[in-house]
């Protein structure tokens, strides 16, 4: 009965109505005409470098990954949208889907990622200072992956004809075009670091706009596409919530049996180097982010680690960008990658051709996280700057 109990009152929280607001944005933007407007858009940034569409890409994962918050949802899209017209240019299918696997593991990392969402409420930590966090990483992990398209482009002689840059009155079309897409994580930022709204209140406010752009300014959205986004939502966030009121109790059940406090009295006694511990913590994320889901993970693991960071003087905001993107990495990897299973299935890939292709991709992911873990600013100056 107490367990039941505590499955209920984890549910019972004003932050995680955030989670089923931004989901129902993300899903009701994919109705609006907004996907395809920041598909031009990214062509368009993009034109002029070699490998132009595997830039694409990437470009739209980031564009795309400030409106859903989900990155299963954005890798399916992409790999619709996307892949086909890649290996019409000559690409190799299974690189093309590897890529737009690897690029949908930013979504989690921008604002406003679900996974922040769950962090924060788990850990404690400030929704809003996550969502200022993950910027600059999010971003960082696109410019790693450009690079590593640039030169296997090149190397591989794909769209490197020259082609004219666009002129400004074509960007600015586009721009004009995307920008209503690009203001919402701006102000979805901007109005929490002001205090004007809490990440919750974001969620609404997300979902009434996303409404007013396809009921109103582009008028894309009929009255059945409303009601199957709906639909949509209900089936996403039913998923998500049953992890969380089953992890909330898994996490009384540790905190009764005082396992969080036994694990950091253990683990303090034998690492006394905050870097030793990063690395080991690292190494585990990406064995058990292999076999766990992301989310189960998050709920699982956080009571678990939010202790500790303070014996090593790592801050909690800092450390959730790290701990979500290393676990992220496990969906692109067997057992159980889910965006894995997701992108190869949408795209016909077999996924030991997959598998194969993502090895690049995972050796870029381990340097960013590394890069994130020993060089704390990334994920930190913006809170710092904006708090």
């Amino acid at each position: 009965m107490v367990m039941v109990q505590r499955m209920i009152s984890g549910l019972e929280s004003v932050p995680l109505m955030a989670i089923i607001f931004f989901m129902a944005s993300g899903i009701l933007m994919n109705y609006t005409g907004i996907t395809k407007r920041l598909l031009a858009f990214a062509e368009i940034i993009t034109r002029p470098l070699p490998g132009a569409l595997a830039q694409v890409n990437v470009v739209l994962s980031v564009l795309v990954s400030g409106l859903s918050g989900s990155n299963i949802a954005d890798a399916s899209m992409q790999s619709k949208m996307l892949v086909p017209s890649m290996v019409k240019k000559g690409y190799d299918r299974a690189f093309a889907t590897a890529l737009t696997a690897t690029s949908a593991i930013i979504t989690p990392i921008i604002p406003p990622g679900i996974a922040l969402i769950m962090y924060g409420y788990v850990g404690n930590v400030s929704i809003g200072q996550l969502f200022m966090a993950g910027v600059l990483p999010g971003l960082l992990l696109a410019v790693l992956l450009m690079v590593f398209v640039y030169f296997y482009t090149k190397k591989h002689n794909l769209e490197t004809e020259k082609k004219e840059k666009a002129t400004a009155k074509e960007f600015f079309l586009g721009l004009k075009d995307a920008f209503l897409a690009l203001l919402l994580p701006i102000g979805i930022i901007g109005g929490i670091r002001f205090g004007i709204f809490s990440a919750t209140e974001a969620g609404v406010i997300a979902v009434f706009y996303a409404l007013i752009l396809g009921l109103f300014v582009y008028r894309e959205m009929s009255f059945k596409n409303l009601i199957q986004s709906l639909v949509e939502t209900v089936h996403s966030a039913a998923g998500i919530l049953l992890i969380i009121a089953g992890g909330t109790a898994f996490g009384w059940a540790l905190t009764m049996e005082q396992i969080p406090q036994q694990m950091t009295s253990f683990i303090t006694n034998f690492i006394g180097s905050p870097i030793t511990f990063i690395l080991i913590i690292l190494l585990f994320l990406l064995f058990i982010g292999m076999f766990i889901e992301g989310n189960v993970a998050i709920i699982i693991l956080t009571p678990l680690f939010i202790p500790m960071l303070a014996d090593y003087g790592i801050d909690p905001v800092h450390f959730g960008i790290l701990f979500i993107l290393t676990l992220s990495i496990g969906t692109i990897t067997p057992p159980v990658g889910t965006i894995m299973f997701v992108t190869s299935s949408v795209t016909g890939t077999k996924i030991e051709d997959f598998v194969k292709a993502s090895i690049p991709f995972i050796i870029i992911l381990v340097i960013a996280c590394l890069l994130i873990a020993f060089i704390p600013q990334i994920s930190l100056f913006l809170p710092t700057i904006l708090n």
